[in-house]
C-alpha cells in the first residue's frame, strides 16, 4: 500500500487533472459503471465523523474517505484497494483532495450548464475553497471580471488580492448581494450559512448559480425563491441531495419541488436529460459531494505516483482470501 501526502496531492492533482477525474466519475455514476454511497455521520458532543463510500468496475477500485475536523487537528484520509482482488493499493492524505474534487464539480456543471459567453463571476464565500471554486471556473469559461461580496472585510481583502495576483483579473468588493449579482454570469457560493445569502428575485436571466456549501440540513445558502426561478436545476445525486441538502429540502417540504423534477449532472453530461436549452434560463448546481468523485480523485494521484515512484510503501498487504 502506497501512502501519499497533502503535498503528493497538491504535486500530481493539478486542477485540470481534477476536472477530467470528476467528469469521468459523473459519467460513469451515469451509465452504472460507478457506486456511491451517500455520506454517513457520526455525530458527537465534541465533533462529526463523515464517511463516503464507493467503487468503480471501470477503475477496478473501491474504497473510502473519512474526515474528522477535530478540536485541534483536523483529519482527512481516503483509502484504495483493488476492486477484482481486495489488494491495498493507496492511503492518501484527503483534505486538498476534497478541495479540489469539490471545485472539479462545479467546473464540470459549468461547463455544462453556463452559457458559453460567460464572462463575469460573483462569488460568495472568501476561505479555501471559494478561491479553488473561482479558479475552477475560470479554467473552463473565459472569465474577464469578478466580484465578492461577504461580512468580513478583511477576509474580502485577502481574497481580492490573492485572486488577483493568481488568476489576473480584476476583484471588485461589492458592498451589498444585490452590487454583486447584477450583471454578473455565474455565481459561485460556499459558504457554511444557515441562512439564505441573497434574495432570489435579485437574478437575472441567463444566470448559472453553483451552490455548494448546503450539505448538511442545518445549512442554507439560497432561498425558495431562487429555487422557484430556477428553469434547470442540476445536483451531484438525488440519493444524496435528498438526504442532506439543505437549500433543497425546504422547497420539498413546501410543494415548490418534487424529486422527480431534480437532475443529475451525469444525466446531463451523458444526454439522458437536458440541461440548458436557452440562454435565457436560470440554472442551478447544487452540489453535496459523493464518495465516487474522492474516489476518481485518489485513483488518478495513485496511478501517478506509481508512474513516478512518490510516496511511501506501507506494510499493509491485506489477509488471504478464504479457500
Amino acid at each position: 500500500m502506497r501512502f501519499l501526502t497533502e503535498e503528493d496531492v497538491g504535486t500530481l492533482l493539478p486542477l485540470e487533472r481534477a476536472i477530467d477525474c470528476v467528469e469521468h466519475a459523473f459519467r460513469d455514476h451515469a451509465a452504472g459503471a460507478a457506486v456511491d454511497v451517500p455520506r454517513v455521520r457520526t455525530k458527537t458532543p465534541m465533533g462529526t465523523q463523515h464517511i463516503l463510500q464507493a467503487a468503480s468496475t471501470s477503475l477496478d477500485v473501491i474504497g473510502f474517505k473519512a474526515y474528522f475536523p477535530g478540536a485541534e487537528r483536523r483529519l482527512f484520509q481516503a483509502q484504495l484497494a483493488q476492486l477484482s482482488t481486495g489488494i491495498p493499493l493507496a492511503f492518501v492524505e484527503a483534505d486538498e483532495l476534497g478541495i479540489r474534487r469539490t471545485a472539479a464539480a462545479t467546473a464540470v456543471a459549468t461547463r455544462a450548464l453556463s452559457r458559453e459567453d460567460s464572462a463575469t463571476v460573483a462569488c460568495f464565500g472568501t476561505g479555501r475553497h471559494g478561491l479553488m471554486q473561482l479558479r475552477a471556473v475560470c479554467a473552463v469559461r473565459a472569465i474577464t471580471a469578478v466580484r465578492i461580496h461577504g461580512r468580513d472585510a478583511g477576509r474580502l481583502e485577502r481574497f481580492a488580492a490573492q485572486a488577483g495576483d493568481e488568476l489576473g483579473l480584476p476583484v471588485t468588493i461589492a458592498s451589498s448581494a444585490e452590487q454583486a449579482l447584477a450583471g454578473a454570469d455565474i455565481v459561485n457560493i460556499v459558504t457554511r450559512a444557515d441562512a439564505p445569502l441573497f434574495d432570489g428575485r435579485l437574478l437575472s436571466e441567463g444566470q448559472h448559480i453553483n451552490a455548494v456549501g448546503s450539505n448538511a440540513l442545518n445549512r442554507r445558502e439560497i432561498d425558495l425563491q431562487t429555487i422557484r426561478r430556477a428553469d434547470v436545476l442540476v445536483v451531484d445525486a438525488v440519493e444524496v441531495a435528498r438526504n442532506e441538502c439543505g437549500d433543497l429540502l425546504p422547497a420539498v417540504e413546501a410543494g415548490l419541488l418534487q424529486w422527480h423534477q431534480v437532475v443529475e449532472l451525469g444525466q446531463v453530461l451523458t444526454g439522458c436529460r437536458p440541461g440548458r436549452s436557452a440562454p435565457e434560463q436560470i440554472s442551478l448546481f447544487e452540489s453535496q459531494g459523493m464518495g465516487i468523485l474522492d474516489l476518481y480523485a485518489a485513483h488518478h494521484v495513485y496511478r501517478a505516483a506509481l508512474e513516478l515512484q512518490a510516496g511511501a510503501l506501507l506494510p499493509v498487504r491485506g489477509h488471504p482470501a478464504r479457500g
